[in-house]
């Protein structure tokens, strides 16, 4: 089976991985600052806070950011159900924006028409979550314009997106935005086994999250309610959490982000060469942004179809049958059973309604040999003739 995306991990990861194991540090040692240091290098951002997910720092980024009941958070249908969750985690609720036709980002049209109406209504979101789905940033100037407006806090949900660049910067840089997440689940551009980062340019920010990950537990006598009783007083300060990421996990994504760029070229040149084997096929491939260069986590083809998504999936069940591992990246998030009971209606997001019957996630990773991609391209043909000669 040729999987949709797979780790890609060398000797040198190997070896990194296992000298921490030969260390008198497993957990909370010197890889894990270490690592932190070099995704904030990476990135040009002040502050990274390392976690065991992204589902993780996602949670303590809304906390950060003071989420709790009473207040909204908004973000796409068209990501992981943690994108959402995270919302929920903090007693808050959460709406959804419809996504953009080319990019299957938030768009910024639906975003500023449902803050038009929030403002009448008195119910204006604390925080927006844009994601940058399959690694292409969204439209972060229109953001960030828009939450100067309307005052509401962004965080980036830029799990699919290390390496990438908007405006030629690097994702990260949260320059508009206060906070970035990213994830190094083994499918990602890096991996840590599961691991992910919260980064910002705000100390106060910073600070907060280093509570939540850690029980919220301080051993800074400035933070202290009272005087220590001796070295080895710590106090909670924080109702936290045990998010915290092992030196073993930090140890292997520190030796991956120095290949990260490589492997961001490699992604994009595979996805060059499904752009012109599929250009004048049925399927419409992705549209890239010209200030955006895309990480690549996803390379996400659509089938028009307007039967409900049964071409789709019938082109679905035929490349599995000929062990291609393809996937569908995402159902929209209002569709589960959890949040249909929140009474979300379907017909408020047209386009995501569209994309999720059309939408095919084709192998991509670095280690995707070109007859395995030119294989993956004829079957697709293949089976696109068949099943529009049968309809």
């Amino acid at each position: 089976m040729i999987p949709y995306g797979r780790q890609n991990i060398s000797e040198a990861d190997i070896q990194a991985v296992v000298d921490v194991l030969r260390s008198d540090f497993l957990t909370q040692g010197p890889a894990v600052p270490a690592f932190e240091q070099a995704v904030a290098t990476y990135c040009g951002v002040k502050h990274a806070v390392a976690v065991n997910s992204a589902t993780s720092a996602l949670h303590i980024a809304c906390l950060a950011l003071g989420v709790k009941s009473g207040d909204w958070v908004w973000t796409s249908p068209i990501t992981f159900v943690a994108s959402a969750n995270c919302a929920l985690y903090c007693g808050a609720q959460v709406d959804f924006v419809d996504i953009d036709p080319l990019t299957y980002n938030l768009s910024v049209e639906c975003l500023e028409e449902k803050l038009k109406l929030a403002e009448s209504l008195g119910r204006l979101p604390k925080v927006v979550i844009p994601v940058h789905l399959c690694g292409q940033s969204c439209d972060m100037v229109g953001i960030h314009a828009l939450s100067q407006r309307y005052g509401f806090k962004v965080i980036e949900d830029a799990s699919h997106a290390i390496g990438g660049k908007y405006r030629n910067e690097p994702i990260g840089n949260c320059r508009y935005s206060d906070i970035t997440v990213f994830s190094f689940h083994p499918v990602k551009i890096i991996t840590t086994g599961e691991g992910g980062m919260a980064v910002t340019n705000e100390a106060r920010l910073a600070k907060k999250m280093q509570l939540f990950r850690s029980h919220g537990i301080t051993r800074n006598a400035n933070e202290m309610t009272q005087a220590p009783d001796g070295p080895w007083y710590y106090e909670q300060i924080e109702l936290g959490f045990n998010y915290r990421m092992t030196d073993i996990q930090a140890a292997l994504g520190l030796n991956q982000m120095k290949r990260l760029d490589n492997v961001v070229t490699k992604r994009n040149e595979i996805a060059k060469d499904y752009d012109r084997a599929l250009a004048d096929t049925e399927f419409v491939i992705p549209f890239q942004d010209v200030d955006r260069y895309s990480a690549f986590h996803l390379y996400v083809v659509r089938l028009r179809s307007d039967d409900r998504g049964r071409s789709r999936k019938k082109i679905f069940e035929a490349l599995r049958d000929s062990e291609i591992g393809v996937n569908v990246h995402y159902i929209p998030v209002y569709q589960q059973p959890y949040y249909k009971k929140l009474g979300f209606i379907k017909d408020d997001y047209p386009e995501a309604e569209k994309y999720y019957f059309e939408a095919i996630s084709l192998p991509m990773y670095p280690d995707l040999t070109p007859d395995q991609q030119r294989y993956v391209c004829r079957i697709l043909k293949e089976k696109l003739a068949v099943i529009s000669s049968s309809n």
